[in-house]
Order: structure tokens, then sequence, then C-alpha cells
């Protein structure tokens, strides 16, 4: 196996392994510094909470160009973006070209879910050059690298590609550890409508199923944990029993993964090692808010990844508004990590315009979540825009704007007769008249 991208950590200056070993120690690490600044939170908060894994900073310190972020649902919500090439789809340089997008539109993670191709080539140049956290799947990894029928992988060289990517300076990791054979038997009595939905879940569950062994991630957990103390890599354990419908949201399977999950990330914190927990997935929009409770009861406040949730499955194409209306309520109760949507969900890999759809659906999402939670400073840009909107100060209502490129592009597409106003209103303009007529104007709309 080439493992030689990055040198092994080696004896060092630290006197910590993880965030949340020198966060225990009272260490305030330079990633602590940089949370805490730019969340506007407390630094000896701050460092508590990591303590407590109620907070992640994913920083593998192999990562050298990464500009560190605090998972935890206290903090701004922040956004992961899924990118990667497939069998059909193997173009590297096009998802460099949207991973250059999703950092300038101001995505935190980038998740590599690559299925074919030069993995770790693309991989490896993810963590030398780009400053947004690093996420994988090292399942998918293993399938593409030993080129061999599933069940021939053996347990070893499951580990071996969880050990690869930690080298190669991945911050954090989604190992599907909590359908082991006890959580499979239940699946398989349980009948589910659409089944196992994720990708990797459905991987190991074959590999089970094929070689009647033990999953291999569950059953060796503690070396797993080794390796991601020495590499300091935050643990995403997966949800290979997210509901992929509505039918099946909130059913056994899914909370008895659920309970697994918790027991295991007493297991990580207990080394030192930082958890975040991955999340539905299709759900009633009912059902969201009680979740994020469990979740929390059960996991201990350690920080909730979720996938929409997608409150209905009946929107192909249009999924990236269906996941940002589950992942507002999801984030207004407690997630702390939305990982987009795009509207190619369930159809085929995104395109460019496809990645910018997804991330300001769930930027979206995640900011109006934050000022439902009274995140600071989150209100503070509606009350800029609302301030440029008073004075019709247009150059300032596209500097505000989420996506400012659009908003220039629509108003520029129907020019309005008066450069105050917009071609929907004209001198119907309830804040212009307003503003005049407060300042002792007179207002003669028709004539004007």
């Amino acid at each position: 196996m080439n493992q030689t991208a990055h040198p092994a950590p080696g004896p060092s200056s630290r006197t910590y392994s993880t965030q949340m070993d020198a966060a225990r120690k009272g260490i305030l690490t330079k990633e602590m510094e940089t949370v805490a600044r730019q969340e506007h939170f407390a630094p000896e908060r701050l460092m508590s909470l990591v303590a407590e894994g109620k907070i992640a900073i994913p920083a593998n310190r192999l990562h050298t160009c990464l500009h560190p972020n605090g998972i935890g649902s206290m903090l701004r919500t922040k956004i992961n973006v899924n990118l990667g090439t497939s069998r059909d789809c193997m173009d590297l340089d096009m998802e460099l070209l949207k991973v250059n997008d999703a950092v300038a539109m101001g995505a935190e993670a980038i998740m590599d879910l690559s299925s074919f191709g030069d993995t770790q080539k693309f991989r490896r140049k993810l963590t030398a050059e780009c400053p947004a956290i690093i996420g994988t799947v090292p399942i998918y990894d293993a399938v593409v690298y030993y080129h061999k029928p599933l069940a021939e992988i053996t347990s070893d060289e499951w580990i071996d590609i969880v050990r690869m990517h930690a080298m190669d300076g991945v911050d954090f990791l989604t190992i599907h550890v909590g359908i082991n054979k006890n959580t499979a038997r239940r699946f398989k009595q349980a009948k589910r409508l659409t089944n196992i939905v994720s990708r990797g879940g459905s991987i190991i569950f074959a590999w089970m199923e094929m070689t009647g062994e033990e999953n291999p991630f569950y059953e060796r957990f503690d070396e797993i944990l080794d390796i991601c103390r020495e590499y300091d890599v935050t643990l995403s354990l997966g949800d290979a029993c997210r509901p992929g419908c509505l039918d099946d949201a909130s059913d056994i399977s899914q909370i008895e993964e659920l309970i697994t999950l918790a027991e295991l990330t007493r297991r990580a914190w207990d080394k030192q090692v930082q958890v975040m927990i991955e999340g539905p997935g299709h759900m009633p929009l009912d059902q969201i808010a009680a979740n994020m409770k469990i979740q929390q009861t059960l996991c201990k406040g350690a920080p909730f990844y979720v996938l929409g949730p997608l409150v209905t499955d009946v929107a192909p194409g249009y999924d990236h508004i269906t996941a940002a209306i589950g992942g507002a309520v999801a984030a207004a109760a407690g997630a702390s990590f939305l990982c987009y949507v795009t509207p190619a969900e369930h159809l085929r890999l995104p395109d460019r315009d496809d990645v910018k759809e997804g991330i300001i659906a769930s930027r979206i999402a995640a900011h109006a979540a934050d000022i439902a939670k009274g995140i600071p400073g989150a209100a503070d840009w509606d009350k800029k825009m609302s301030t440029a909107r008073k004075k019709l100060d247009w150059e300032e209502m596209f500097r505000l704007s989420m996506d400012p490129e659009k908003a220039r592009r629509y108003r520029a597409s129907s020019r309005p007769e008066k450069e105050d106003t917009c071609s929907m209103c004209g001198n119907f303009c309830a804040v212009k008249n307003m503003n005049r007529i407060l300042d002792g104007e007179i207002v003669s709309i028709f004539d004007e």
C-alpha cells in the first residue's frame, strides 16, 4: 500500500494527541483560538465544550493548509459539500472546480466520495491545497483500491484503508460501524420499504452476509480509535440504517443503530477521539425535532450531522429545497452540521450549477436555524440587509446577499424605469413612497 504522501506524525513538541485531549489538559490550541475568535466565543467555554465532546474541531495534524472550524449546536451551523468521481463521471478537473466553487461560496467542509479512478491522488490534492475540512468514506475507497470482489476484501484490508486515509491528511472519516451482526439481524426482521440506502452501509452489510463475519469496523473499533488518535482524526459515525423514505423514518433499525452509535461515542471519548453522529435521511417534518432530541440525549450532546432531512419523497429535481426545509428544522432543534443536497439528488452526479444550488439552499437553512437558536451575530446580517432595503441602496443589498452574483443578474435582467425601484412595483414601491411621505414630501404615483 502506497502511503508516502505525508510523513507519519512521529515525535513532536505537541503535548497532546487530539483537540479533545488538549482541551482536557487545559491547552488552548491554535485551532481552538481560531474557532473561538470567528464564533465570538469565550476560549475557556469553547475548551470546556471540546473536552466534553459537544464541540468537534476536525483537524488532522497533517492537513497543514486547513482553516479550522468548530462543529457543535451552540456554534454557527456548518455546511458539508459532497463531491467526487464515479465510474460514469470521472473528470478530476471538474471535481476540483466544484471544490473551488464550494470554498468560495462559504462551505466549511468538503467530503470526497470518489468511487472510481485515482482516488488517492484526488484526496491528497485536497489535503495539500484545500483549506476546508476534508472528509472521506474509507469503505468506498477500499472497493476501488483493492480492485477485487467485495467478499475477498479482508478485515485487515478494511482497517488498512482507514489508516491510509488518516495518513493522507483527512480531517474526518465516516465509518459505518453501527451496523453489526445484531443490528443487521434486526434490520432483516423489520422489513423496511427501501431497505438500506446508505452506500457504505449496503457495502458492509453485503460483506457481512457473504462472509459471515462481524463488521470489522465494529469488531476492531479500538484499532480505529488508535489510528484517529495518532493523526487527530475526527470520527463521523455513519448511519447505515438512515431512513431512505418517509415510511422508514424513526423505525427500529434507525433507532437501534443510534443506540449502538451512542455506546461507541463514549468509547471514542474515553480515548480522546472526537466524534460526530450522522443522522437521517428522509423524515416527515413533524418527526425531525424529536429525532434531534433523541440523538442529543443518547449521545450526550455529540455534534449531529444530517443529510437533509428530506421532508418529502416526491420532488426529484428539487430535493435541495426539500432538504433545506428539513435542515432548517433539524439545525434549529440541535443539529450542527448539514450535508448539502443538490437538485441532482437521486438522479445523477451533480454538475457545477447543481453544487451551487445545493450550497445556497443549505446555507439558507443553516442561517435560518442560527437566527432561531440566537447564535451571536446571526440576525445582525439580516438587520443590515433590511436597513439597505429601507434606503433602497441596491449596491449594499448586493454586497450583503448570500449570492450577490444572482441578485445582481436578476436585477439587471429587467431594468426599471426608475433606478431606485425594481420592475415589479415601479412607482408603486411601498418603501420609496413611505420614505418620501415620512420625510414630508408629496407622493403622486401615476404622474411621476
